[in-house]
C-alpha cells in the first residue's frame, strides 16, 4: 500500500515549552556548517586525488570504511534509537556505554540531544512540533520538495532546539550517558583520527593515512549521515504502508542495508518499541541481528521482539506483506 499525499498541511511548528531558542555564537555556526558540508568536501577531495594522481581507495580503506560504518551506524540504530530512545531492550552498563560511544562516533550529535529530538519527533510525527517533518510547508509539489530538504538537513540549522529536560530526563540523570554526551567532541575526533592512524600504521606511508582518513573517515561519515537523514525525509513521503500509523511513515526497501534496518519505517511508527523493524520475510534488519547477539551473550535483556498477534492487529489488511 503506497503512501498517499496528505490532504491538508499541518500547521508550521512554533515555539512551545518543548523547545528553547538558541542564539548560536559564530563558532557554533561554523561547526554546524562543517558538519553538513565537510563530508561533501572530503568526497570531492578524495575523487580529485583518485582522478589526478591515481590515489584511489585501497582494499584497506574499503575494509576500514565498512567496519567503521557498521560499528558507528549500529551505535546509532541499536544504541541511540532502539535502546536509548525507545527502550526496545535493556542493556548492562558496559553495553550502554559502548553503544553511546559508538553512536557518538557517527557524528550525528550528542546522544542526549539526538534522543530528545527523536522522542519529540515521535510525540508529534508529521504534525505540529515535529522537528523534521517533510510536510511542514504543505502538500503541493513545491512545498513537499522544500519539506524534503528541511527534513533531510535543513532542520539542523533551526534556532528552536528540543528541550532535553522535557524529552530526555532519564538520560540527563544517567551519569555515564551524561558524561559521554558532554564528551561528544572527543568521540568526533577519534572517529576521524582512527582511520588515519590505522591507515598510516598498516601501510607505513602518509598516503595510506590520507586515503584512509578520506574514505574510511570523511566519506564513511557522509554516507552514514545521508542514510540516516533519508529516514527523516524519504521514508516520510514515500514507501509502502502495510501497518496502521498516525503519520506518513513508509517502508523503503532500497535503504534497508545502508540504514541497517531503519527504513522499515512504517512498522517502526506503528510499533515504536519493537526491537525489530523488518518484521516480514526477506526484510533485512541487521540492527535486530545485533540485538539478538547481545541477548545471546547475556548483555541485553527484556528484548521487545515482534508479537505476531499485535502485528496482525496493526496491519492494514491482515496477512498482507510488503
Amino acid at each position: 500500500m503506497s503512501t498517499p499525499l496528505l490532504t491538508h498541511a499541518p500547521p508550521v511548528d512554533r515555539k512551545t515549552e518543548e523547545t528553547h531558542h538558541v542564539d548560536r555564537p559564530t563558532w557554533q555556526l561554523v561547526v554546524m556548517w562543517l558538519f553538513l558540508v565537510g563530508p561533501v568536501v572530503g568526497l570531492v577531495v578524495a575523487i580529485a586525488l583518485a582522478s589526478a594522481f591515481g590515489v584511489g581507495p585501497s582494499w584497506l580503506d574499503v575494509t576500514l570504511a565498512v567496519v567503521l560504518y557498521a560499528f558507528t551506524g549500529h551505535g546509532i540504530t541499536v544504541g541511540f534509537h532502539r535502546l536509548f530512545t525507545h527502550g526496545a531492550f535493556r542493556a548492562n552498563r558496559p553495553l550502554r556505554a559502548g553503544l553511546a560511544i559508538a553512536g557518538s562516533m557517527a557524528v550525528e550529535g550528542p546522544v542526549i540531544h539526538w534522543v530528545a529530538d527523536h522522542r519529540r519527533h515521535h510525540a508529534h510525527s508529521d504534525d505540529v512540533g515535529d522537528p523534521h517533518s517533510p510536510w511542514r510547508f504543505g502538500t503541493s509539489a513545491g512545498a513537499v520538495g522544500k519539506g524534503l530538504v528541511w527534513a533531510h538537513m535543513g532542520w539542523f540549522l533551526d534556532d528552536e532546539k528540543t528541550n532535553p529536560e522535557r524529552f530526555a530526563p532519564d538520560l540527563l540523570a544517567d551519569r555515564d550517558i551524561a558524561r559521554i554526551s558532554r564528551l561528544f567532541p572527543l568521540w568526533v575526533a577519534i572517529s576521524l583520527a582512527l582511520p588515519a592512524v590505522l591507515g598510516g600504521l598498516l601501510t607505513g606511508t602518509w598516503t595510506g593515512a590520507l586515503t584512509a582518513y578520506l574514505w574510511a573517515g570523511v566519506v564513511r561519515i557522509l554516507v552514514l549521515h545521508h542514510s540516516t537523514f533519508a529516514i527523516n525525509s524519504i521514508c516520510h513521503v514515500m514507501g509502502k504502508r502495510p501497518f496502521v500509523s498516525r503519520d506518513q511513515a513508509g517502508n523503503v526497501a532500497a535503504l534497508a542495508v545502508l540504514s541497517m534496518g531503519e527504513s522499515w519505517h512504517n512498522l517502526h511508527h506503528a510499533d515504536p518499541t519493537c526491537a525489530r523493524h523488518g518484521v516480514d520475510r526477506w526484510q533485512l534488519d541487521s540492527s535486530a541481528r545485533v540485538i539478538r547477539l547481545f541477548e545471546l551473550a547475556g548483555w541485553a535483556t527484556k528484548v521487545r521482539w515482534p508479537d505476531p498477534a499485535r502485528l496482525d492487529r496493526r496491519r492494514v489488511t491482515v496477512g498482507s506483506r510488503d
